[in-house]
């Protein structure tokens, strides 16, 4: 249940795309723990890391809107907001009730499913209007 990285996914930055790879390969740690059993401790160290890093990407990701300017800056700024929400929500659940299965598989799926839909939605878009502004 690996999540590969191909061409359907390149936005074109090579900024956005290198941090997208990290997060593609941060799920895959994550499913890996899962399905290889290694442990509470483990699922938990990277869930941390993939939660710090879905921030860390996107204040870098708004940094760049905001330097060429994005006319949608904001709607796209509120969709990072709640998916952050929604990852600190999954974390603090299974903080709560333990690493089980049933969540983590959750976990895997709702950020694998926003991801790759947010990068073929919004971020092409992003990508497509900073290539535009880069030509002017």
């Amino acid at each position: 249940m690996h999540y590969e990285w191909d061409e359907t996914l390149e936005t074109g930055n090579a900024e956005i795309d290198a941090q997208h790879k990290q997060l593609i390969a941060a799920l895959n740690d994550l499913v890996d723990a899962r399905e290889q059993g290694k442990g509470p401790q483990e699922i938990m160290r990277t869930l941390d890391f993939l939660s710090s890093y879905v921030v860390r990407h996107f204040n870098d990701e708004e940094a760049i809107q905001k330097k060429y300017d994005y006319p949608d800056y904001y709607r796209h700024r509120i969709y990072h907001d709640e998916f952050k929400k929604t990852v600190q929500n999954l974390v603090r659940e299974i903080n709560e009730k333990g690493p089980r299965e049933e969540l983590v598989l959750k976990t895997i799926n709702t950020v694998a499913g926003w991801l790759i839909n947010h990068i073929k939605g919004d971020d092409f878009k992003l990508a497509a209007y900073i290539t535009s502004r880069r030509k002017e």
